[in-house]
């Protein structure tokens, strides 16, 4: 924390020595509030969940695009427990409109995602961390593989793992995009007309998982670590 500069005032020394004091906490107090986020949602660390996913095994037909006027260079890989793909975040800030997330704030918004809460509404980007997979093509046909609304995502982006569920459908020749909060968990500028980041996100998906409700984050993360030490596991 940078302190700015201030004249104070002289005291006797006692209450100098006092004020002195009471400043120290009131600025360790501050910085500790101020200290940075969590890198990692339950027990498991980016690095062995990277680990597990260095070489990939396409189940994919093809390749997908990370952006419309970019090459087809992302595949679909699969693993011993889990699928995944490496790629950009673009920002997903549809389902309920809120303050963040509305026409005024995203020129592409959309009032629905493809899988609902458990009373019927759209899922809420700004708040609940969920990850979107590209709709059914000849590219990859992703319930084929497991994968369903509300199924487990660990998702890793700067040494960070943020626990998400699968909550939206895309682009069927685009992936890599995520909601409000995950990309702001993972401190991924959130802003749906201007964020998002080109640096490499990791997506692992964990097949057949399913949180319920699908709105329970804390579901999510305890649900994920589990599938997560299995995967770095190889159970």
């Amino acid at each position: 924390m940078r302190i700015p500069h201030t004249r104070i005032p002289s005291l006797p020394l006692a209450s100098a020595c006092a004020a002195v004091l009471l400043t120290v906490a009131a600025l360790s107090a501050g910085a500790a509030s101020a200290s940075p986020p969590s890198l990692r949602e339950g027990t498991v660390g980016a690095a062995e969940l990277l680990a597990k996913v260095t070489s990939c095994t396409r189940i994919s037909q093809g390749e997908y695009r990370t952006d419309e006027e970019t090459p087809a260079t992302v595949p679909v890989c699969g693993a011993d427990g889990a699928v995944f793909w490496k790629a950009d975040m673009d920002i997903d800030c549809d389902g309920q409109r809120t303050a963040r997330c509305n026409e005024n704030t995203d020129p592409w918004f959309q009032p629905d995602t493809a899988f609902h809460q458990s009373d019927g509404r759209p899922l809420r980007s700004d708040t609940l961390p969920y990850v979107v997979v590209p709709s059914i093509s000849e590219t990859w046909n992703y319930p084929g593989a497991g994968i369903g609304g509300g199924g487990v995502v660990a998702v890793i982006h700067g040494g960070r793992v943020q626990y998400a569920v699968v909550g939206d459908t895309g682009p069927k020749r685009i992936i890599g995009e995520a909601s409000y909060a995950t990309a702001e968990a993972l401190g991924i500028d959130p802003d749906p007309a201007t964020g998002g980041t080109d640096a490499e996100v990791t997506y692992i998906l964990f097949p057949h998982s399913r949180v319920s409700p699908i709105e329970d984050h804390d579901a999510a993360i305890a649900l994920g670590d589990r599938l997560a030490r299995e995967f770095v596991r190889g159970d």
